[in-house]
């Protein structure tokens, strides 16, 4: 290796990829011709979630033929947002990217990418432009989350972002700096700032396997994303608050008006009730919001490692 050449630390978090791990690997290095006249050469950074295929044999299959290869296995499933920053901790390039196994992120587009970060970007980021393939239902509700985080948040967040991502050493410096334990990676990328090009391509199908994420952990990720990046619900919290209980107030004095003018306190029994639900409902509803942020300050102050590992290479 010359002594000036660059490396470019490529982060693939994985979790049941056994049959997409190869594929990866043989259409990334496709783009290597490109890279070697930058004289930029590849590190591979495996990150394996706590599989329970064989993804594992799999990097060590490429390790064989590639030194450059290099896996991080945790001892058990600790999800997305930790692999991303353990390989992001392991990288040793002077350029990190984050890309997907299922070859969801396409490589071909690693070459603009790069040239972007030559032009002086400090990260180059991607979007889809379409949700080809996706379940309308959970389209939807996609868009929705983004809408609403652009209106309740200072920190960037864009439709259709994907973690595929290429940055510069002091932005992977920088994300590294964010210690929380609840982590949002797409906040995080637009929290630090940085000048960023973005990149938009249409969807592309999983080359093998599964999707991992269902409705259910998307709509759990998405709670994650508003508790880390907005205080907006506290406020609404408290805008109940002081709504029900003008309006308790007023509707006191009526109650106390009417039994003055007709002397029935009976009458009305079954409205009484609707709102006395009505208001313990929403004040259940306002304790779960304050709830939530409790319990992300309770992981926070455990200060519990983000992962385990159990093998390294």
């Amino acid at each position: 290796m010359k002594a000036d050449t660059r490396i470019l630390s490529i982060i693939v978090p994985c979790y049941n990829e056994e049959k997409s791990v190869p594929l990866f690997y043989a259409e990334t290095v496709k783009q290597e011709t490109f890279f070697h006249d930058k004289n930029v050469e590849f590190e591979f950074i495996f990150v394996d979630d706590g599989s329970k295929d064989d993804t594992v044999g799999a990097v060590k299959s490429l390790r064989e033929k590639d030194d450059r290869v290099h896996l991080v296995s945790f001892s058990r499933n600790f999800g997305k947002e930790a692999a991303i920053i353990a390989g992001l901790e392991k990288a040793s390039g002077d350029f990190t990217v984050l890309m997907d196994a299922d070859l969801q992120d396409p490589p071909a587009i690693l070459p603009e990418m790069y040239q972007y970060i030559e032009e002086g970007y400090d990260s180059v980021a991607t979007r889809r432009v379409d949700r080809k393939g996706e379940p309308p239902i959970r389209s939807f509700f996609a868009r929705r989350f983004y809408g609403l985080m652009r209106k309740i948040s200072k920190t960037e967040i864009v439709d259709g972002a994907r973690d595929y991502r290429l940055m510069t050493r002091q932005v992977t410096d920088a994300i590294l700096a964010m210690k929380e334990y609840n982590r949002f990676s797409k906040g995080i990328f637009g929290w630090v700032g940085f000048s960023t090009k973005w990149i938009e391509y249409e969807n592309i199908q999983r080359v093998a396997g599964e999707t991992k994420w269902s409705f259910w952990k998307l709509f759990l990720y998405s709670l994650d994303g508003i508790m880390a990046f907005s205080t907006a619900p506290l406020s609404i919290a408290s805008v109940f608050g002081m709504l029900f209980c003008l309006v308790a107030f007023v509707f006191m004095i009526f109650i106390f008006v009417r039994a003055l003018i007709y002397g029935d306190p009976v009458a009305g029994w079954p409205s009484m009730m609707c709102i006395i639900s009505l208001i313990g409902g929403v004040q259940l509803l306002c304790l779960g919001i304050m709830g939530q942020y409790m319990s992300k300050m309770y992981m926070e102050v455990k200060d519990r490692p983000k992962y385990l590992v159990k093998e390294e290479f």
